[in-house]
């Protein structure tokens, strides 16, 4: 086995997660946010928002689900890049920094709009979360962004299903990564994004993509199949195919090997990441060369440690307990 240590690029949205502890739901009722809910906001209200939080005291961390997976790769110590598009702000500049800060060669570009941001508020009495999302520039990424020369030297390059819905932006990433050898793997991201652009999803994982990652839903309307089925039909596709389960855990098939991978026990409080975690303890297990049902282990390990906190970032202990039975899962 080669000592090089493997690499991975994303491509995603380039969201800051701004999390706001509030006393009370007055500030979500002065922007007519109904508690409990997720709403797209525009660059106008967006801002407001972001300017009234910064009185209240927030955490920002860089988000968006490719961007999480990324990180998650980079903190097992792969060599991780990441290509996305933020506006000329201080937002912009934090996302760089915070990617930064977890060793990812951020490949920004910058855009016309301000930079994208996903608000979560979390109220009492019974910590309810409430989101208020502004894309803003991460949707102004096209496929003339894209360079060659951004994916040469990249082992693996993995994609956020969001970007799906930009079919130029997709087809333009898969042929570059594929010219530069990368493996190739796409998070379904969303149910309704794979409904909306069945044929070219599945042209595109016939054609490029090496491992897909689906939650139930997702394969379902990938495939029209419930999970089992809808695994097999997927596997058909490509090289390998992961379909969660979530608390039921994960199945993995690749060829004709299948495997059924246990959850691990978690004390859930916020799902946020769960899924972008377990793609980066698959990818990074799948890097070291373990076989497909090690990768799924791995990825079932780290997602249960996400779910412990609020937020798509693992503390230091979290981390340290991950990494401890993962090295005896792996036999490391």
């Amino acid at each position: 086995m080669e000592n090089r240590r493997k690499s991975i690029l994303g491509i995603g949205n380039a969201l800051t997660d701004i999390l706001a502890v509030l006393p009370d739901d007055a500030l979500l009722k002065r922007y007519n946010l109904p508690v409990g809910s997720m709403q797209h906001v525009n660059e106008e209200t967006g801002d407001n928002i972001w300017n009234a939080l910064k009185e209240v005291g927030v955490e920002n961390v860089p988000g968006g689900s490719a961007s999480n997976t990324v990180t998650g790769a980079a903190m097992f110590g792969m060599d991780s890049g990441f290509i996305g598009k933020v506006g000329n702000d201080e937002l912009g500049l934090l996302f760089k920094e915070g990617q930064e800060s977890v060793g990812i060669k951020p490949l920004l570009l910058k855009g016309k709009s301000a930079s994208g941001r996903a608000m979560v508020f979390v109220t009492a009495p019974n910590s309810e979360r409430t989101f208020a999302v502004y894309l803003g520039a991460a949707l102004e990424l096209v496929p003339e962004d894209l360079k060659p020369e951004f994916f040469e030297g990249y082992d693996y390059f993995h994609i956020e299903g969001y970007l799906v819905q930009n079919h130029d932006l997709v087809s333009r990433a898969v042929e570059l990564a594929k010219a530069a050898g990368s493996i190739i793997s796409i998070d379904l991201a969303s149910y309704n994004v794979v409904e909306e652009n069945l044929e070219f999803l599945r042209g595109i994982v016939s054609d490029y993509v090496d491992i897909v990652f689906a939650n139930e839903t997702e394969a379902k309307s990938f495939t029209g199949k419930e999970p089992r089925e809808a695994l097999d039909e997927i596997a058909g596709m490509c090289d390998i195919a992961v379909v969660k389960l979530g608390p039921d855990g994960s199945m993995v098939k690749c060829a004709e090997k299948f495997a059924a991978i246990e959850p691990c026990p978690a004390n859930c409080i916020d799902a946020t990441g769960a899924g972008d975690l377990y793609a980066a303890g698959f990818l990074y297990a799948h890097s070291l060369g373990m076989p497909v049902d090690i990768c799924g282990k791995v990825g079932s390990i780290i997602s249960s440690k996400v779910v412990e906190v609020v937020g798509s970032r693992i503390d230091d202990a979290r981390w340290k307990d991950s990494l401890d039975s993962i090295g005896a899962v792996m036999g490391l």
